[in-house]
């Protein structure tokens, strides 16, 4: 059954028109009114039910069904920090880690970014990553849509990251993670395992990947110095996009 992406308070018998996105989809699927669908806010656990009532030019309305506890999301929530790759690259990546179940992502300039972003043209690019994430989300059953945090260089991540921690209970700090060729690196999951058999309340797990080139040694050592642990995918070098998502299939599959 197709999934629409509703960002909408939603009830049982509900009667609602569909925001203009998933209304043009419909369309474009030329359902027709009697049709089921599948509704989902993107902040929940769950989906709703739904079937169309009217199709028009430009709208197309809906009668809200039934409730649907489904949970399809995965136990650990990791928050993706990443260098933004170039051209298409960052795209794939957002599809890719949404399908994961990433919890969210921010989209970092480094020292080596070729991707540079500021002003207007950041919040476009940001918008539109969010819709390749609800689209995502749509295909592969995610109830919810990641967060696309606003673009920021590390410097502005780094203390906002070390305040979380700081701000959290000692049971439920964030595990910081930076991915690195340094020696000493344990494996991904190795860092983890540790901290989810110390709580019975699984820690967020912020993962820090640099874009093309990697992260600057100087970049890298203030990581370090912010507290974040470094982990390996092993003796070869991935491209930007390929690294950020092995590691999340490491913690999330």
């Amino acid at each position: 059954m197709p999934r629409f992406y509703c960002p909408t308070p939603l009830h049982p018998g509900a009667l609602l028109e569909l925001p203009a996105g998933a209304a043009r989809h419909v369309q474009v699927l030329r359902l027709q009114p009697g049709d089921g669908i599948t509704l989902f806010t993107g902040d929940s656990s769950g989906e709703y039910s739904a079937s169309v009532t009217q199709m028009g030019r430009s709208h197309v309305q809906v009668q809200v069904g039934d409730y649907l506890a489904t949970q399809r999301e995965p136990a650990l929530r990791v928050h993706l920090v990443v260098g933004m790759p170039a051209n298409e690259r960052m795209d794939w990546l957002v599809e890719k880690a949404t399908e994961l179940g990433v919890a969210s992502i921010q989209p970092l300039m480094t020292e080596r970014s070729v991707l540079r972003l500021s002003g207007e043209r950041a919040d476009k690019k940001v918008a539109h990553w969010h819709s390749v994430a609800v689209a995502a989300c749509e295909q592969c059953g995610g109830n919810r849509v990641p967060v696309i945090h606003p673009v920021a260089t590390l410097a502005q991540w780094l203390p906002s990251h070390t305040e979380r921690v700081a701000a959290a209970p000692a049971a439920g700090q964030p595990l910081g993670l930076l991915l690195s060729l340094a020696a000493g690196a344990r494996a991904v999951r190795e860092a983890v395992v540790p901290r989810l058999t110390q709580s019975a309340n699984s820690p967020d797990i912020h993962f820090l990947s640099g874009p093309e080139g990697g992260l600057s040694p100087a970049e890298e050592a203030a990581a370090l110095q912010a507290g974040l642990n470094p982990v390996t995918l092993g003796p070869r070098v991935l491209r930007a996009e390929t690294a950020a998502l092995a590691a999340l299939s490491a913690l999330l599959v």
